[in-house]
């Protein structure tokens, strides 16, 4: 019965919405199907970091450049997001889109016919500048599309579709993985299937729409900076524990459990197919309950999933540890996209987005980069668990913020 609720509400949102505009199943399948391909961006070549650091064994301080192998598109998503935003604000939505997926498609399977480790990483940055552009054009683009409930919806919605890309990347990266190292890489070519879905689905939003909104709703004093600025860093911090699944989990099944790519791709997915599951109740959740209620809710479910992970010494104890977490992140996506979309004055929206954009990737680019003093002088295991006892911190305070917001 509640998988049925599930789907019926899915259904909905991909009909005919109800504040009665004439977007179709194809405007929001596209804007669907173009979500997902942040999630691949990096993660679909986690499975082959332990076999790149084989392949390049002899560069000095593999170790590190090949997790950055999976992590610096995060750089330059980061750097490039605001630009981005400034751009959708300034020159529209559609050219940027268009740009984005063929330097996706392009740069992201250099590792398939590269044989330089330098040159992959400049393949890879470039791939962080076409993330940039593709997740900020989408996320804006549902601000521009949608309103109230239905932009809740659609945002619970479109988390959902990103864990499921990830769990069917991942697992194909984890699968292809294992037939050769440079396959996953060739994954990254989707991208290019999404060119003529975007041209003959998504219509450009008109300028006129935005003059309609309430003047007031887009004074630049309507909204707190510090409350702005709290939640950039908090999603840093979330993102830099979440990327520690993806960037070092391989290392740990490798080392601890001793499991082939194939499984370590199918436990890496696993934080995403439960992070799916949840995202599609977000609409229901936050009728119920407000932003700070979720985040503490969010951080305690990734607390309680790390530590859990920390403690693991077999396979199967791993899998649960990660659908705990992945059940917390199916949340905090949705929910802070939407926070932020609601303190956003309609002209600026563009750049609002752009900022989160460059604080999640900001986060998982400084993720192994921040963790490896932990792993170095601690084991993987014990990195988990501090981590997870960091983000037990945070939802303390999420709960007390959510106390006093109700006195």
């Amino acid at each position: 019965m509640e998988k049925l609720k599930i789907v019926q509400e899915a259904d909905e949102l991909l009909g005919t919405p109800a504040s009665g505009n004439a977007l179709g199943w194809g405007t929001k399948i596209t804007l669907l199907l173009a979500s997902t391909l942040t999630v691949m961006s990096g993660a679909t070549i986690s499975p082959s970091l332990p076999q790149i650091s084989q392949v390049f064994a002899d560069v000095p301080n593999i170790a590190m450049l090949s997790r950055l192998v999976l992590t610096i598109p995060a750089l330059f998503i980061a750097v490039c997001a605001p630009l981005a935003g400034y751009i959708l604000d300034r020159f529209g939505r559609k050219p940027l889109l268009l740009g984005s997926l063929v330097l996706y498609g392009v740069a992201g399977s250099s590792g398939l016919y590269l044989d330089n480790l330098t040159a992959i990483l400049v393949g890879r940055a470039l791939l962080g500048i076409a993330v940039a552009g593709i997740m900020t054009t989408v996320v804006t683009l549902i601000g521009d599309y949608f309103e109230g409930e239905e932009r809740s919806g659609f945002m619970g919605l479109q988390a959902a579709f990103m864990g499921l890309g990830g769990v069917l990347f991942i697992s194909g990266g984890g699968y292809l993985a294992d037939i050769g190292w440079r396959w996953p890489f060739a994954i990254y070519f989707f991208s290019l299937l999404l060119i003529p879905l975007v041209v003959t689905f998504l219509p450009e939003p008109s300028s006129e729409a935005e003059q309609g909104e309430d003047t007031a709703s887009r004074s630049p004093q309507n909204y707190s900076q510090t409350l702005i600025a709290v939640l950039f860093i908090v999603v840093v911090l979330n993102m830099i524990a979440f990327y520690m699944v993806p960037v070092q989990m391989p290392f740990f099944l490798s080392e601890t459990i001793q499991v082939n790519n194939t499984l370590a791709g199918v436990a890496i997915a696993m934080i995403t197919f439960s992070s799916a599951m949840v995202s599609l109740l977000y609409r229901r959740i936050k009728a119920r309950f407000s932003f700070y209620a979720i985040y503490t809710v969010v951080f305690i479910m990734i607390a309680a999933g790390y530590v859990l992970i920390s403690q693991s010494t077999t396979y199967s104890m791993v899998i649960p540890a990660l659908l705990i977490a992945g059940m917390g992140s199916g949340l905090f996506l949705p929910n802070v996209n939407l926070h932020i979309m609601e303190l956003a004055p309609a002209n600026l929206r563009g750049r609002f987005v752009s900022g989160i954009t460059s604080a999640m990737f900001l986060g998982q680019f400084v993720s192994p980069i921040a963790v490896q003093p932990l792993v170095t002088q601690f084991s993987l295991a014990q990195t988990f668990m501090y981590v997870g006892l960091g983000m037990g911190m945070i939802a303390l305070l999420f709960l007390l913020t959510s106390l006093v917001k109700k006195a």
